[in-house]
């Protein structure tokens, strides 16, 4: 497998953080499919409600598969380095909250909602000159941190 590089200039503009980012979901998709995950789409879209000043809010799925019987959605980061913080770090709370408002929506768009479903994460780290480290976490987060909780009186 060819190196990639994106490390001519340390600057990156936007279009080079696209195809970087490009470049890791592509990598993640051979990773998965070496799994025997059968894709469904790759970054589906769809609104998940408004924000503060009313704008629409869009969430996105990088990538939908099934692995055995379970529907995965899977979230995909890349990163040039891992010194500071690992790319699952990127996978914070608000992000979980939001994956899992999109995988809601999916679920209901394709009455899906009796799946059994999993959260998946694949970290990247596409160093300059070196081989892609790639990982893929299984099952990395689930829904039940963010259930309501009703407290009853007996």
């Amino acid at each position: 497998m060819e190196n990639f590089s994106l490390f001519q200039d340390k600057h990156f503009t936007k279009e080079t953080t696209a195809l970087f980012g490009e470049r890791g979901e592509q990598l993640a998709l051979e990773r998965i499919l070496k799994e025997n995950y059968r894709v469904v789409c790759a970054n589906f879209k769809t609104p998940v409600g408004r924000n503060r000043r009313g704008a629409i809010v869009t969430g996105e799925i990088d990538l939908i598969a099934y692995d055995e019987s379970f529907l995965c959605f899977i979230e995909v980061k890349t990163r040039s380095s891992d010194e500071f913080a690992s790319p699952l770090a990127a996978v914070d709370l608000r992000k979980q909250r939001q994956i899992i408002r999109v995988a809601r929506m999916y679920r209901r768009i394709f009455h899906l909602q009796a799946a059994k479903i999993r959260y998946d994460v694949v970290s990247l780290v596409l160093r300059k000159d070196c081989q892609p480290e790639i990982e893929l976490f299984k099952n990395y987060f689930g829904e039940s941190r963010f259930e309501k909780k009703f407290w009853l009186e007996d």
